[in-house]
């Protein structure tokens, strides 16, 4: 093969497998991470001492709180009663058994919704779940700390609606494009990776090319987390948005972002590597002075002998 369509090539395979290195990351974190409701509810879990997720539960408590007290009173509360019930929610946030039921309400939450991803039979269903469980839960831990009238917080079996049908179909396709990319990416970036040096002409500068293009995909990456929690804070309505939607993200993108600066450290350090060692690891080794070469000892000339 000649050597411009050897390098040509080379470049072609090195230059997708820089692009396929942040897209293979961004799947696998989405299949292990996210998608494992273990994983999930551990890296959520440390949100229910934020101050901002704090502050949004305590208000969508208290405005559901005031909305029951509506139904019993058959009437809007007052002011005072409402004001009453916020700080009451407030100090509720700031309790072991509002932990217990955070982290009980988000692996239901997040249990229901991986299961009508993964089975094909849950399509043009909504996702819906029942909380009671966790308000039971929770009332009892409150009356196990003595809280007054713990024991009258009702306990609804209501199906409360986690994701529309249209948007659970959406997100039904999209993680099964997850479950197969997660597999192929990473290892389609690999091989383009060792074909595209091996074709090389120029070896050493293709493994160079390798590093560079590798963290150049995690820093690609790495700026795609900023933009999406941009976007992401921004869509969200209601109650969760601002500050504790950005908490909520954070936390569960810590882990990519990671990911994606380890991909940048390991990118500069395979082309560092590889431009050292060309520089300094191949040049030709400082001859010795020559020493003078020693002169052979003449043979010694034939004598004659006398008749």
């Amino acid at each position: 093969m000649f050597p411009r369509l050897r390098g040509a090539l080379s470049a072609v395979l090195i230059v997708l497998s820089g692009l396929l290195a942040p897209c293979a990351t961004l799947a696998g974190w989405a299949m292990h991470g996210p998608a494992d409701t273990g994983r999930y509810v551990a890296a959520v879990a440390p949100l229910a001492d934020d101050p901002d997720v704090r502050d949004a539960a305590a208000d969508t408590l208290g405005s559901g709180f005031a909305g029951i007290v509506d139904e019993v009173t058959a009437g809007p509360v007052n002011g005072t009663v409402r004001l009453f019930v916020r700080d009451a929610a407030r100090s509720f946030t700031r309790t072991e058994a509002f932990r217990e039921g955070w982290d009980a309400a988000n692996r239901t939450v997040h249990a229901a919704v991986l299961h009508a991803l993964r089975d094909d039979g849950t399509a043009g269903r909504a996702v819906t779940v029942d909380l009671a469980p966790v308000t039971e839960r929770v009332r009892d831990r409150l009356a196990e700390d003595h809280v007054p009238f713990a024991r009258r917080i009702p306990v609804r079996h209501t199906a409360v609606t986690v994701l529309t049908a249209r948007r659970a179909d959406r997100l039904r396709e999209g993680y099964h494009v997850l479950d197969v990319a997660a597999f192929w990416l990473p290892l389609a970036a690999v091989v383009f990776a060792v074909t595209g040096i091996a074709v090389a002409a120029r070896r050493r500068r293709a493994v160079t090319a390798a590093g560079i293009g590798t963290a150049l995909g995690g820093a690609l990456l790495a700026l795609a987390v900023v933009v999406g929690r941009r976007l992401t804070v921004t869509e969200l309505p209601g109650p969760v948005d601002g500050p504790a939607a950005g908490a909520v993200y954070d936390a569960l993108t810590e882990t990519l972002r990671t990911a994606a600066w380890l991909l940048v450290g390991l990118g500069l350090t395979v082309a560092l590597a590889s431009w050292l060692t060309g520089r300094y690891g191949l040049l030709p080794r400082s001859r010795s002075p020559a020493m003078p070469p020693t002169a052979e000892p003449t043979p010694p000339r034939p004598t004659r002998t006398g008749p």
